[in-house]
């Protein structure tokens, strides 16, 4: 079986990445040759920053690593290192239909909130659909809210399909962790650098608690029970806790007697000593000089040699070769 899927690397890595897209992945190697890759040219789309982006790709693949991606069992690449992405992309670009990408919620929601409607982020869903179609991907782990893209990415392949032969490419299919789907950022929408919403991963510990102690709450006071279904803090904490950690926390809501700040604190240290392994492999791999090029430049290779027949055969199919 072979599993792919991307991150793109806008900056470090929040608790929604990890919970959403980062864990699941890692809980699937070994079960199968796994393909991660950084969407540096996904991110070209709302950062226009050379040295931003170049820094934002290789602290990815810090966090990454320093997360638990095995770079023996898990290829890891930067996606601009590999041009047939973009080359695929036109070609299936040739058969989507304009209807299609306007139909993407994602588009729609980024450019209510003010980000540049540009064709770059227009086309989005294509180079997304050229990522995943050029390895043969069976299996895609994506956020629920990604689920949307992935039916597009079958919808082109099936296109490509009919106008150029059954098998031309293979359909791959989601992998949605049910329980983690969507993670709660700060104010309780799902978690986004978009929204200025988010809890990093490798935060120093006075800014994590800082930033667990802003989670928004109502004005219940101290002495009154609470509310927790639906609470910010009982389903990050969910998290990090056991059920019956999670339950003691809901329990004490209900009886009252305890302040919301009391329950971020205890959010806090539940995430500090969630991520100390993660934090401790981290301080490694930073100071191992190079490391981090060595990793992307054989991930890369190691990725062309597999993208590059499945590429051919889709040109050969259409008249390209």
């Amino acid at each position: 079986m072979r599993i792919l899927t991307g991150l793109q690397p806008s900056g470090v890595l929040h608790i929604g990445n990890y919970f959403g897209a980062i864990k699941p992945l890692m809980d699937l190697q070994g079960k199968g040759e796994v393909f991660l890759f950084l969407a540096d040219l996904h991110a070209l789309t709302s950062l226009q920053d050379a040295a931003a982006l170049r820094q934002a790709v290789r602290t990815a693949a810090i966090d990454l690593m320093a997360c638990g991606l095995d770079v023996e069992r898990t290829i890891l690449w930067r996606q601009s290192d590999v041009p047939l992405h973009s080359e695929l992309m036109w070609v299936l670009s040739t058969v989507t239909p304009m209807g299609l990408m306007e139909r993407m919620v994602a588009y729609k929601e980024k450019t209510a909130r003010g980000i540049s409607s540009n064709v770059g982020l227009f086309t989005y869903p294509i180079l997304q659909a050229a990522d995943i179609l050029a390895y043969d991907a069976d299996l895609v782990p994506v956020g629920r809210d990604q689920k949307q893209h992935l039916e597009a990415t079958r919808d082109i392949a099936v296109k490509i399909n009919e106008a150029f032969g059954a098998g031309t490419l293979k359909l791959p299919e989601p992998a949605i962790s049910e329980h983690v789907a969507v993670v709660p950022g700060l104010d309780g929408q799902k978690m986004s650098k978009s929204y200025g919403n988010t809890i990093d991963i490798f935060m120093e510990e006075k800014a994590l608690r800082k930033r667990v102690m802003s989670i928004v709450t109502d004005s219940t006071p101290l002495e009154d029970p609470k509310n927790p279904d639906g609470s910010i803090i009982v389903d990050l904490y969910r998290l990090f806790a056991t059920p019956e950690q999670v339950q003691e926390m809901k329990d004490q809501f209900r009886a009252g007697g305890m302040g919301y700040g009391h329950f971020k604190q205890r959010l806090f240290e539940a995430m500090w000593e969630y991520f100390a392994p993660m934090r401790a492999r981290r301080e490694e791999i930073v100071a191992r000089p190079g490391y981090v090029d060595e990793v992307l430049a054989e991930g890369a290779r190691r990725a062309d040699a597999v993208a590059r027949p499945v590429v051919n055969r889709v040109f050969s199919a259409v008249g390209l070769r």
